[in-house]
């Protein structure tokens, strides 16, 4: 019977992948299926119907600003996305990274292994389509009286039986319920799957985002060395005018105040890059006295020109988590045609074919030969609500699992409409930090040739140094976090999956 809970709508080209694998075995089930069963036939649930992502329309590009990293991004709306999109930043290092955790993530490995297991249980399954058939050989040594007959005059007697008997037993799918119990664990291997393709995305992105933020560590790191150089000079200068008279004991102290207030800023940076490598390296499956990480820098960096934005009604086809999240809403479907076949008529066929004899010698002969053959009809009448209860409970698993795919969907929406504000916000926020470490730059050179002349305070040239110093730190966190939302999209959209010409199933865990 079609359900009225899930609307029904095409499949997008994502589905291709996954109907391959699934069409052998839905085959064999429609082939074995004599009457229709039971429960709801499963509809996939109809996209959101919205036209674009953010509130406000989409801007044909994002701003601007000096050097490669502040180059403006055109959107692409319907554009594909790559599979290995990591790679449109042209760095070799990240590419290296991305590759090896890959190849190494026991988190991969971990999924590889549960897909397997769904597929097993799927092969256990089949054997309900199929009649089952049991031999047996047995020999028993036993001792009578008359008691055993109503004789009690009957003297004692020992005899020995020897049995031999092929059973063939079958349980007719009369109202489905084998039947839903395989489309659930299909959906159940979809659902794996696709869990296998989260954990694929979702580890190049955690790469991608990591190795991007020890980038940007590395540029506030070597911004900070290089203002505390200047500022140490600069102590160096005040202290030998001081020695002739030209300075203040006062002016000394401020500048080794400023110069130690630099140099404190930089462990909580080297702290952070080194956990930041000791990320990368148990995203690679590596321990970190041996991961052998590329060191990856953001000049090593470019910024893509053109950023895919899907058609919003591709969306939810193209996201694992919400396919994941929709192939659950099928077992939950299916899980409600199993909990109403229970309350239907199961009929089960039977028979025996065998031999039973006092001597083994003669087991196999002809008066040895005994056979049966049965059906039984077991209609369930009385169970004190409990199969109604069940029956409910599904039906209540499957509303559960509709309002889980519909947060999903929304999440997925939020996630890309997050990511193209970012953008847009990131590009205005890097171009006025480009402007301000270029005009901070500029006043420190103009401050430290005054001072040098007399003609500017040391007052003067510690705001200058400040200002250049938070200038610089700001700007490589500006770079940073364009690189690292420019990454987000690839994810948000789904990372591309279904352009990879070969799947990820194989792996040390793959049988």
């Amino acid at each position: 019977m079609a359900s009225s809970w899930a609307s029904a709508t095409t499949s997008a080209a994502p589905d291709a992948i996954l109907k391959r694998s699934r069409l052998p075995t839905l085959l064999l089930c429609a082939a074995a299926a004599g009457c229709a069963a039971v429960g709801p036939d499963y509809r996939q649930p109809a996209p959101p119907a919205a036209s674009r992502y953010t509130e406000a329309p989409l801007g044909a590009h994002t701003e601007s600003a000096p050097g490669t990293a502040g180059a403006a991004q055109r959107f692409a709306p319907g554009a594909e996305v790559p599979a290995d999109w990591w790679m449109l930043f042209h760095s070799q290092p990240l590419d290296q990274l991305v590759r090896a955790a890959l190849a190494g993530s026991p988190t991969l490995d971990a999924a590889r292994a549960a897909l397997a297991q769904a597929r097993e249980n799927l092969k256990a399954e089949y054997a309900v389509l199929y009649p089952s058939v049991d031999a047996s050989l047995g020999v028993t040594r036993q001792r009578t009286n008359g008691a055993t007959f109503g004789q009690t005059v009957l003297l004692p007697n020992e005899f020995t039986l020897y049995n031999a008997s092929v059973k063939v037993s079958y349980a007719v799918d009369v109202a489905g319920g084998a039947r839903r119990e395989l489309e659930a664990l299909l959906a159940q291997i979809d659902y794996q799957k696709l869990e296998l393709e989260a954990a694929y995305l979702s580890l190049s992105g955690n790469v991608v985002t990591t190795a991007l933020q020890e980038a940007s560590l590395r540029a506030q790191i070597a911004a900070t060395r290089e203002s505390a150089g200047a500022q140490q000079r600069l102590v160096d200068l005040v202290e030998r005018q001081l020695a002739i008279g030209a300075a203040s004991r006062a002016e000394v102290l401020a500048q080794r105040a400023l110069l130690a207030q630099t140099q404190a800023t930089l462990p909580p940076l080297e702290k952070a890059l080194a956990q930041t490598r000791n990320a990368l390296a148990a995203l690679l499956g590596r321990v970190p006295a041996e991961a052998g990480l590329p060191r990856l820098e953001l000049a090593q960096l470019q910024l893509p020109r053109e950023l895919p934005v899907s058609v919003p009604s591709e969306l939810t086809r193209q996201r694992p988590d919400v396919r994941a999240a929709e192939a659950l809403l099928r077992v939950a479907s299916a899980r409600v045609g199993v909990a109403e076949a229970a309350r239907y008529p199961q009929l089960d066929l039977s028979a025996t074919l065998g031999s039973s004899a006092l001597r083994s010698g003669a087991l196999f002969t002809g008066p040895a030969g005994i056979w049966s053959v049965g059906a039984g009809l077991l209609q369930p009448v009385f169970h004190a609500g409990q199969l109604e209860a069940q029956r409910d409970a599904a039906v209540a698993a499957f509303e559960q699992a509709r309002a889980q795919y519909r947060g999903t969907v929304l999440g997925a929406f939020r996630d890309v409409a997050d990511v193209l504000e970012a953008l847009e916000s990131d590009a205005r926020a890097l171009s006025a930090q480009a402007e301000a470490a270029a005009s901070a730059a500029g006043s420190l050179e103009l401050v430290r040739g005054q001072y040098a002349l007399g003609a500017a305070s040391a007052l003067q040239l510690l705001v200058a140094e400040r200002q250049d110093a938070q200038a610089r730190i700001g700007l490589a966190q500006a770079q940073a976090a364009r690189f690292s939302d420019t990454a987000a999209l690839y994810q948000a959209l789904g990372g591309g999956w279904w352009n990879r010409p070969q799947g990820i199933e194989q792996g040390s865990t793959q049988q």
